[in-house]
């Protein structure tokens, strides 16, 4: 079907066996990965297979994370490559399918080198340990007078050495050593964690040959085009399909029913129209005429819910973190400063608008489909169907973008839907309005926060409220405060302030709510890297200055945390030493302070730390005298611990740049009477090149600390940073996104 190889443990196996391979991985998986595994105990759970290497030195490792260009598909391999010591440019990658064998396989939430660097590292060591004990066993020699070199074990006493692939039989025969019993690589020993390394998959990708979502197909299968229903829980009184039927190559239509709620990742609902190719389902579709009935959504309408959030957000809320005595502080009466600030709702707009191919045959389902989350794909596939989640198999796709939105996998269930109804394959093509008018939104948000400044112009009490609809509104239809996403910006403010509250305000969801990349973090490092340039101008300090101030003395700050993530704040505390660090770095590295803001022209900067990574950015602007504004330079220092892949990581960072532009300058959903108002590009704006950063420039900190997140902690400094410069420049405070919503002429 196509070049990307999808394995499932017995396939890989079988494999194996019949080449005299060796493979390993079985024993390898780590106790805290038997989390979140259906409930299977130590003794049951079998993760598949990470690792085979063939009798003519062919070394496969499996990737068990999906690759949208955040790089994960390259990075875990190359790790376990890096301990094995093999060849890279040898190595083989298979993407795993789904399978809850391989723990966690959500490529969400800038985790994936994270929660399995070490694993692989393991993996890896271990097969490289087998490997030097058959070779030591065919020498008759000691195996500490061993070592390896990429595809080889080395006796250097001899001048001897035997390559991999002559030693897998052997190897294969050996029991898998315990984990104490294994060394791992001493960091000045590594090959290729830390150093240079392109995307394995860009070769494929630039000459067109990478297999994407869209080009998955299936014998026999026909396509699908569904008409959803336009506001939110709507469903299907009755509908006229015979002009759609006349057009030539639409086969019938068939209904898929609302969704119960929670909605989870259930379809939407609606007519299907089952058409030969895109085209014809397509226009079939638009001859449609459905009457729809009534939802409670309808009563949305987003301007109106701006003014509820707003009001809601100058309330008392429930409290998430509090320090000293913020009621007490303000009541000395002094110097007060407040602010208000707004986000809207965001689409993701991938440039691949989501798409899936299914077939149900026997009770079971195989379906492609670039997704973020395979195992997803299973669980809500077999809980509509009625089938065990083992017999849904889920092969993974290149992505063509993600940002978060493919983990939710409601046109795989679609596909897998009408096949069941169809006794025969379906390839469910969502176009782009359907991408962005049904989308899991990005949550509007509306925050206030309030300031009592000393004599030094540094608060003595700073209170932030956020509300915001919850994701948690996705699984439950009671949630209505984000308990879950207070972690994201919220209620671990890094800096240095005796009494600080933080509250969170209910509101309900009347759309599809969704993580987006950053999440909560865009909004939340919107509002306080904005209030804290605020403060600055209000002492009249100058703006690095006065957040190295408020960041204060190196210092671990006490978080409180839920059980489950006690051992990663253990490993993973708030140094405010290394948000520091990128704060002068970059300050550094952009020339702070060497040319005057003012006229036109200006400088801002923010820091943020998210998914456990340090990050701080400065954005140059130039706005005419039109209001228009251009961004020349961007400079982003990055501390996220030990790095696998240096220029992936600049590339998420460059990147980042320009999706939070973007967002920063021209993105918003609206709702009108529960229906999305934007449906295309013309009317959801990204940045084009007219409006794009020019330059970014990005440095990494050379950091022992363990590797934490890449791909979303370059957003959130970059909107109040752009905010905070263009008000150097102009002296226009921004409190709202996007900006098209400013005047600045």
């Amino acid at each position: 079907m196509n070049n990307i190889r999808n394995v499932s443990r017995r396939g890989f196996l079988r494999g194996a066996v019949a080449a005299g391979t060796f493979v390993l991985g079985v024993h390898l998986v780590p106790e805290p990965l038997w989390a979140n595994t259906d409930g299977a105990s130590p003794a049951v759970f079998q993760p598949d297979i990470y690792l085979r290497i063939a009798s003519d030195g062919a070394v496969t490792i499996v990737a068990n994370r999906s690759e949208m260009g955040c790089g994960s598909r390259t990075a875990l391999p190359l790790v376990l490559a890096d301990e094995l010591d093999a060849d890279w440019s040898k190595v083989k990658i298979d993407q795993a399918i789904g399978d809850p064998r391989y723990g966690d396989q959500d490529t969400d939430g800038s985790h994936s080198v994270r929660s399995y660097f070490e694993q692989m590292r393991q993996v890896g060591a271990t097969g490289r340990v087998m490997l030097i004990t058959a070779a030591a066993g065919k020498w008759g020699v000691s195996e500490k007078e061993c070592t390896t070199e990429p595809g080889f074990v080395v006796h250097q006493a001899s001048a001897r050495k035997l390559s991999y692939g002559e030693l897998a039989a052997a190897a294969a025969k050996l029991p898998v050593p315990k984990k104490e019993d294994v060394p791992l690589k001493k960091r000045s020993e590594w090959r290729y964690i830390g150093k240079e390394s392109a995307l394995f998959d860009l070769p494929d990708i630039v000459t067109g040959k990478a297999i994407f979502g869209m080009d998955a197909t299936m014998p026999g299968m026909v396509y699908a085009s569904i008409e959803h229903p336009p506001v939110l829980g709507q469903k299907v009184k009755s509908y006229d399909d015979k002009a759609a039927l006349k057009i030539r190559g639409v086969q019938r239509t068939l209904t898929i029913d609302t969704f119960k709620p929670p909605h989870h990742f259930q379809p939407l609902g609606g007519v299907a129209v089952i058409a030969d190719n895109t085209w014809a389902a397509f226009r079939g579709r638009k001859e449609l005429k459905i009457d729809w009935d009534t939802s409670p959504n309808a009563v949305y309408n987003s301007d109106q819910f701006r003014k509820t959030l707003e009001s809601t957000a100058r309330q008392p809320g429930k409290v998430v973190r509090n320090l000293g005595d913020v009621d007490a502080e303000f009541a000395k009466g002094g110097k007060i400063i407040e602010a208000e600030y707004y986000a809207p709702h965001l689409a993701h707009a991938a440039m691949e608008p989501v798409v899936a191919v299914a077939e149900y045959r026997d009770g079971k389902v195989v379906a492609w489909a670039p997704t973020q989350s395979p195992q997803a794909a299973q669980e809500t596939i077999a809980s509509l169907l009625g089938i065990k989640k083992e017999d849904v198999t889920c092969h993974v796709t290149l992505l063509g973008g993600g940002f978060g939105r493919k983990s939710k996998p409601d046109q795989v269930a679609e596909a897998a839907v009408l096949s069941k109804q169809l006794g025969k394959p379906v390839k469910v093509v969502w176009t782009r309005e359907d991408d962005i008018r049904f989308d899991f939104f990005h949550s509007v948000a509306a925050m206030y926060l309030k300031a009592a400044v000393g004599p030094d112009g540094k608060p003595t009490a700073w209170l932030q409220r956020t509300v915001y609809p919850p994701i948690g509104s996705t699984f439950s239809v009671n949630a209505r405060y984000a308990d879950d996403e207070m972690g994201l910006g919220w209620n671990n403010l890094p800096f240095d302030i005796p009494n600080h509250r933080a509250e969170n305000g209910p509101a309900d969801a009347h759309v599809r709510i969704g993580w987006l990349r950053s999440v909560a973090n865009i909004y939340h490092s919107f509002a306080i890297n904005s209030f804290a340039d605020e403060l600055a101008n209000a002492a009249n300090e100058d703006s690095v200055q006065y957040l190295l101030k408020l960041i204060g003395p190196p210092r671990i700050v006490p978080l409180e945390a839920p059980p489950e993530e006690r051992e990663e704040q253990k490993h993973y505390p708030l140094d405010t030493a290394r948000l520091r660090r990128v704060v002068e770095m970059v300050a550094e590295k952009s020339g702070w302070g060497k040319l005057p803001s003012g006229n036109g022209h200006g400088f801002g900067i923010a820091a943020h730390r998210s998914f456990l990574t340090y990050v701080a950015t400065v954005v140059e602007v130039e706005v005419d005298g039109k209001g228009q504004v251009q961004i020349p330079n961007v400079w982003t220092a990055v501390d996220a611990g030990t790095i696998v892949a240096p220029d992936n990581v600049r590339n998420q960072v460059e990147g980042a740049a320009n999706f939070a532009a973007s967002l920063a300058l021209l993105s918003e959903i609206t709702v009108t009477n529960g229906m999305v108002n934007q449906s295309n590009f013309s009317d959801y704006q990204l940045v084009r090149m007219g409006s794009a950063v020019k330059h970014t420039n990005v440095y990494i900190v050379e950091s022992d600390a363990p590797p934490a997140g890449a791909g979303e902690p370059g957003v959130p400094p970059f909107a109040p940073a752009l905010y905070n410069a263009i008000h150097a420049a102009t002296g226009k405070r921004i409190r709202e996104m996007p900006l098209s919503k400013t005047n600045l002429a």
